[in-house]
């Protein structure tokens, strides 16, 4: 499988990861579903379903050729390098959109997802009892996660290491958004910016020779919370994905069907016309992350008046279900060629 991958497969596979780490930072929109749409989600579970004991087995007898083989390791080291990348670049710059252009953002996302829920369904045949209750259940689910109020910020270190279980759901799980996951355990904050940014601070630090953040307790706490987190969440990838694997391999349709169901209930998480609602101090005043912005607490959605902009959010949309639609073309001709 590894060896026929061409530059052209490893580099869009780069691409791929860019783009699962640029939705997963996302409140809302699910990395899964970018895997799900592009062709890679069924090779992207079963690989990290290898990461089991024979895979450590053979990475502690130095064995590491065979290790990477067996866990298909060119492919998810592409894959999760592309990740990394984004989280310290295309996801900034969604940050600054989303700041800036936010309702031609979440329209776009809204797009995407409508052309995922297109994408999924026309292949998808099997309709009975069973896919049809799983799919309501999934909707449902989807849409009840979307009206939870969120808890408050919480940096007890079990509880990040459990954060970071629940919030690779958006990889494993198309239409679950581990970062809006986050916002409703009241860590989204701490985790994927003040933590993240601590991180860069450090890296920077470290590069010019400067060496007093060891004496920053504030930036030590942040450093060990994202280590936390991230043992969390690697532990959650791997469990997800061998109960996913499994569930796949025994229960595919109703699976799928509920993951269709998902993605329709996450249409409530990315409605494009919404007022943000702000966490607000004791005192009511507006509460700031590290980066001087305010905190998001959730928010009330509203049909929108037709005018201008709204006809703008609607191309927008449009150009959403135009990229999946161009994804799932290059998905088709890449599987015509390597067949």
């Amino acid at each position: 499988m590894q060896s026929t991958r061409t530059f052209a497969d490893r580099f869009f596979l780069v691409i791929k990861g860019l783009g699962m780490g640029a939705a997963n930072k996302v409140p809302g929109v699910s990395g899964g579903v970018v895997a799900f749409v592009a062709g890679f989600y069924e090779e992207f579970i079963y690989s990290l379903q290898k990461v089991n004991k024979t895979a450590f087995k053979l990475l502690f007898n130095g064995r590491f050729k065979s290790f990477v083989n067996y866990i298909n390791g060119r492919f998810l080291g592409l894959l999760f390098f592309g990740m990394v990348v984004s989280y310290f670049s295309v996801s900034k710059i969604l940050d600054y959109f989303l700041k800036t252009n936010e309702l031609y953002v979440w329209s776009m996302f809204f797009g995407m997802i409508i052309g995922s829920i297109y994408y999924i369904n026309k292949d998808f045949k099997v309709w009975n009892y069973k896919t049809v209750c799983s799919l309501i259940i999934g909707v449902l689910i989807g849409i009840g996660i979307s009206f939870l109020d969120p808890a408050k910020e919480n940096d007890n270190l079990w509880f990040v290491f459990f954060c970071g279980i629940i919030s690779v759901s958006g990889m494993t799980l198309p239409g679950f958004s581990g970062s809006f996951i986050l916002i409703l355990l009241g860590n989204y904050v701490l985790l994927l910016v003040d933590s993240v940014n601590a991180l860069s601070d450090t890296f920077y630090e470290i590069m010019v020779g400067n060496f007093e953040f060891i004496h920053n307790p504030v930036r030590i706490r942040l450093l060990k919370v994202l280590v936390v987190f991230t043992l969390g969440s690697v532990t959650g990838l791997v469990s997800f994905s061998h109960i996913l694997s499994y569930i796949l391999k025994h229960h595919k349709n109703v699976t799928i069907s509920a993951i269709i169901g998902f993605i329709v209930g996450s249409l409530g998480v990315v409605w494009p016309w919404k007022k943000t609602i702000y966490k607000l101090s004791e005192s009511g005043d507006f509460q700031y992350d590290s980066t001087g912005s305010k905190i998001v607490s959730n928010y009330e959605r509203f049909i929108p008046q037709l005018n201008s902009e709204t006809y703008y959010a609607i191309a927008y949309i449009a150009l959403g279900i135009l990229i999946v639609l161009a994804l799932e073309w290059y998905g088709q001709k890449t599987r015509k060629l390597n067949a």
